[in-house]
């Protein structure tokens, strides 16, 4: 009994909810103090309750339109990080084993990291259509960090390993099933953990910006439009909630595939 509830406790109270009843305490507090200092006139527009908040929510929730634009955010999103893989893999086997294509292609990566995303943005805006944009947004995102991990990975390979499949005349499938894929699975995982982050940031941003017909940035910026705080902190929370939500699959995936390794 006693070892179920420390297992409890461990799994589900200490790292979970005894930092969100404490940040909600946090956020609590402040709401009042910042209450008390405009005596009680405009405090939703400066930092609202917690309570007013997830009542925001709640009542976002029951529109059919609400669920119809997060679906659409997430299309955008997952889109523009498996093309971001895709990409990321394909340039990452043509600079390790080209040499040419190395020093062509290099110099790529330190561009896009050093390019603001907004500079992304508002260039890709003269060239797609802004429903578009936040689906290129975020393979370019994505795309310089599978890119270099994938690299790393494959350069990784033990020569000796890579030499035995040759003595053994493997084709060039059963070493990429063999050899490769078991070398790439940490790297691939280390890479799409930062991809999914950095995806979902970037996608919201170039929502933000574009402003397509349905989509979570868009309702950030109507929030922020109309001085509606308590929904800009309501849809604000789902980004983040949604974004930990694919964190989590990510990481139950990448524990069972390591585990049957």
């Amino acid at each position: 009994m006693m070892r179920s509830i420390m297992a409890f406790l461990k799994r589900i109270v200490f790292p979970v909810l005894l930092p969100l009843v404490f940040w909600l305490g946090v956020w609590q507090f402040c709401a009042y103090q910042v209450d008390l200092w405009v005596d009680g006139r405009g405090n939703q527009l400066l930092l609202p309750y917690p309570l007013t908040v997830l009542e925001t929510f709640v009542s976002l929730s029951l529109s059919p339109s609400f669920w119809h634009t997060i679906i659409l955010s997430l299309l955008r999103i997952l889109m523009g990080i498996l093309l971001g893989c895709l990409l990321g893999g394909l340039c990452a086997i043509f600079t390790t084993t080209s040499t040419i294509c190395h020093c062509l292609m290099s110099p790529v990566i330190r561009i896009m990291r050093a390019t603001p995303v907004a500079s992304f943005i508002l260039l890709l805006l003269l060239w797609f259509y802004r429903n578009t944009v936040p689906t290129v947004v975020v393979a370019l995102m994505v795309l310089p960090i599978l890119w270099e991990t994938m690299a790393q990975g494959i350069t990784a390979v033990d020569p000796q390993l890579l030499e035995l499949t040759r003595a053994y005349h493997f084709t060039p499938i059963q070493t990429i099933k063999i050899l490769y894929l078991p070398s790439l699975r940490p790297y691939l995982f280390s890479g799409l953990a930062n991809g999914v982050g950095l995806g979902w940031k970037s996608g919201v941003a170039a929502e933000v910006l574009c402003l397509p017909k349905l989509g979570i940035g868009t309702e950030i910026y109507l929030t922020k439009q109309n001085l509606n705080i308590p929904a800009l902190f309501a849809w604000t929370i789902m980004v983040v909630a949604l974004s930990f939500v694919m964190e989590q699959l990510l990481t139950l995936w990448v524990s069972k595939k390591g585990g049957s390794v």
